[in-house]
Formats: C-alpha cells, structure tokens, sequence
C-alpha cells in the first residue's frame, strides 16, 4: 500500500512512518504543510492517505480540505484522517460525498497500534470508519432527530455501523446472526427514509443522517 502521511509534529510523522513501513506500508512522502500535501496527494500511484486536520500555515483545517480536494479529483480515494479533539463538523464536511472509504479518528488511537492499522485498512478497503469517542460524544448531544425512531438494538448497529464495522463484525460484536443483523439495517434505512441505492452508499448516509447535531 502506497501512502501520503501528513503531520506536522516531527516525532510524531517519523513514528507514524516507522509504524506504517513496519506494516507492509510504503510512505512515499511524509509532509509537514499544506503546499507540500497537497502536491503530494496529486500523484496518481499513491493508495491511501493519513493526514492530520490542521495543518501549517493557519493550524485550522488544511489538512482537511486537502483530503476534500483530492477525493474530488480522486472519488472514493481512501482518506484517514487524525484529529486532536472531537470536531463533529469536520466528520461530517469529510463525509458529505456519501462515497464511504473515509475515517475520522482522534490521535490517541494511534497509540492502539492494531486498532489503528485495522481502522486503516478498513478505510481503504472503502468503510467508513468514526472514533468512539465522536460516537459517543454524538449520542451525549444529539436532540429529537430521524435516527430516535431507532429502537436500542438499530441504534446499536448504526452505531457500529459508524466504527465501520462489517455485517459480520456487527454479528460477532452483539452475538446475534448475519440475518439478523441485515433485518436491522434495512429497518434502519426505512426508518432513516433512506431509498434504496447501493448498500455501501446507504450506510455512509446513515451515518450522516446519525451525526446530524
């Protein structure tokens, strides 16, 4: 896998480096800025990229609207993106194509190195993948919205559906069937007044409609 890491903290772009080329990564370029990113992410051979959300020169959200204008020029061009805080506007901005192959995760995770790796992988292989704690910084907050004509058991699979979890996943994690666990997401894309589309589609739109605020 082909990668573009974006960091502007030295230590912690050489650690993310040495972690990702130690797990069959190639990081073809490791920036520290903006300018430097986004000529990075034009070249046409690199897979993926892990890039923080602020970025030099205003320390705002560079790093995001470069993931945003790539995967415009690039639809579906796996992105994984590392925050300091819990910013929900952001996860939904980086969300907004419904295209999936996104996450959003805080930079404690890393420290998680399998739990990092596998949020990774699951990105490029097209999930769209949230921190925990956006989940449950969301659920804490959120009002009367769509998503609580959910009952306990779909807000529970759309929640795992928001880690970026598989059917199977979803399965093994509440010990419950396959079948079962298709029965709930279709109830949850009729309660969400989702049409049907392409699954992967309507799941990354489940989750936008879930992280409305």
């Amino acid at each position: 896998m082909r990668l573009v890491l974006a960091e502007d903290h030295a230590l912690l772009r050489a650690g993310l480096t040495q972690l990702l080329q130690a797990h069959d990564c190639t990081v073809t370029a490791a920036v520290d800025n903006e300018e430097d990113l986004r000529v990075a992410l034009r070249d046409p051979d690199v897979d993926a990229a892990v890039l923080d959300v602020r970025m030099p020169p205003t320390h705002t959200d560079e790093g995001l609207r470069a993931a945003i204008e790539a995967r415009a020029a690039r639809p579906g061009f796996p992105v994984l993106v590392l925050s300091q805080y819990v910013e929900h506007l952001y996860a939904r901005e980086l969300l907004a194509s419904g295209e999936g192959a996104v996450g959003y995760l805080l930079k404690d995770r890393v420290a998680d190195v399998a739990e990092f790796l596998d949020a990774l992988r699951r990105v490029v292989a097209g999930a769209t993948v949230l921190d925990p704690e956006v989940i449950a910084s969301v659920m804490t907050r959120r009002g009367p919205e769509p998503v609580d004509r959910l009952t306990p058991r779909e807000q529970e699979v759309l929640t795992l559906m928001a880690e970026g979890r598989s059917n199977a996943a979803i399965a093994a994690r509440l010990v419950v069937t396959d079948k079962a666990v298709a029965k709930h997401i279709n109830s949850i894309f009729t309660k969400l007044d989702l049409p049907p589309a392409p699954d992967d589609h309507r799941r990354v739109r489940a989750v936008l409609a879930w992280l409305r605020l």
